[in-house]
């Protein structure tokens, strides 16, 4: 905490207090409550929930009306709050083949085995302002789908059956924790999932964009693009079995992507994955997306030196924690350092003017003196 500034304390205060009462805004409107946050902002708590690496929506509302809807902000709260949380256990690996699915598509099935779900999307809006949203107009209500549940298996399966997609290896090895030890590169790609999971959406966003325009060339179909509810099961010692602690909603993304083989492996299909809390489909997308462009070294693909394909800089520049810290620190105050660099550049001027004088009482012009 910087309180050198005279008065320092005294005007920390304050801001914290006028902080408050922008907050707060218009006294004449009504205040949000934290459960309007969370069932109306929903998008805006699913990203939270994510970035933050915490599972609570009703912790994500709180720290979206905390941070007056700044997003970064809020994640920085839910962050710093479950750092204070005490860690008695792990569950198990969610299955998502078991997914009660609120969506469910494929772009390169039409008729995908279990059916297409178009679920709530804005795929089909028109991009129009609502003017019935501002007049607080009631919406009418609309007719309830029933999530499809039980077995629903992976469409990337049924390409599995002919060869034609990468196995995917299985290891009862426990990954890394990133939220629990720093990240170290060469990063393994549980690792690189965990960090784009938690990774800024926005920048995210962009290198799966740059995979899009040519750069790591490499052109993907969305396999499967599935959002819904999964069961968290725990291992109980004294039990011995697994038993069911709780739902979380989870968004997953398969991509299918051209591969031309290799020495060792025929010409076939391989995978980008994304999986990330709540409805965030354009996130699981991007992260599938980055994901592929990333294992172009285990698939012995050449580098084409695409932002994508490097690791170093995906996976230390995705995080909007990070970033917002070293970028924010500098509005702090930096006295010193400011008047050290202020007086290498008197003196540097002041050196430059000295030359400059000696020229003139030679009698050389200054572009003579130069030559």
């Amino acid at each position: 905490m910087y309180v050198a500034v005279k008065g320092g304390e005294r005007a920390i205060d304050n801001a914290h207090a006028w902080l408050a009462d922008e907050r707060r805004g218009d006294r004449d409107v009504a205040e949000l409550s934290v459960a309007q946050i969370r069932e109306q902002l929903s998008l805006a708590v699913n990203r939270v929930m994510a970035e933050g690496s915490l599972y609570d929506p009703d912790l994500a509302a709180l720290a979206i009306k905390q941070s007056r809807g700044d997003l970064i902000e809020a994640i920085f709260l839910i962050r710093a709050y479950r750092t204070t949380l005490p860690r008695f256990g792990a569950s198990k690996p969610i299955e998502t083949g078991e997914m009660a699915c609120d969506r469910r598509i494929s772009a390169t099935f039409k008729d995908a085995p279990g059916g297409q779900v178009l679920g709530p999307t804005f795929d089909y809006t028109h991009r129009l302002l609502d003017f019935k949203l501002a007049a607080d107009g009631e919406v009418p209500e609309a007719a309830e789908g029933t999530p499809q549940g039980g077995d629903v298996p992976h469409i990337t399966g049924y390409l599995n059956r002919e060869g034609l997609i990468q196995d995917e290896p299985e290891s009862d090895e426990t990954p890394p924790d990133l939220t629990r030890e720093p990240m170290e590169l060469p990063a393994g790609r549980p690792l690189r999932l965990q960090s784009l999971t938690r990774g800024d959406e926005g920048f995210v966003l962009g290198m799966a964009y740059s995979t899009q325009r040519g750069y790591a060339r490499n052109h993907a179909f969305v396999g499967e693009l599935r959002i819904g509810a999964v069961a968290v099961e725990m291992d109980i010692p004294e039990l011995g079995f697994a038993i069911e602690i709780g739902e979380i909603t989870v968004t997953e993304c398969e991509t299918v992507n051209q591969f031309k083989g290799s020495k060792t492996e025929p010409p076939q299909f391989t995978r980008g994955y994304g999986l990330v809390f709540g409805q965030t489909e354009r996130k699981a997308i991007s992260m599938a997306l980055v994901d592929r462009a990333l294992r172009w070294k285990e698939l012995g693909e050449d580098d084409q030196g695409a932002p994508a394909q490097d690791e170093e800089f995906v996976l230390m520049h995705s995080d909007n924690i990070q970033a917002t810290g070293f970028l924010e620190h500098i509005k702090l105050p930096h006295y010193v350092d400011f008047q050290s660099e202020l007086e290498l550049v008197r003196k540097l001027r002041r050196e430059v003017e000295a030359a400059r004088s000696s020229v003139l009482s030679d009698g050389l012009a200054p572009d003579e003196a130069a030559e």
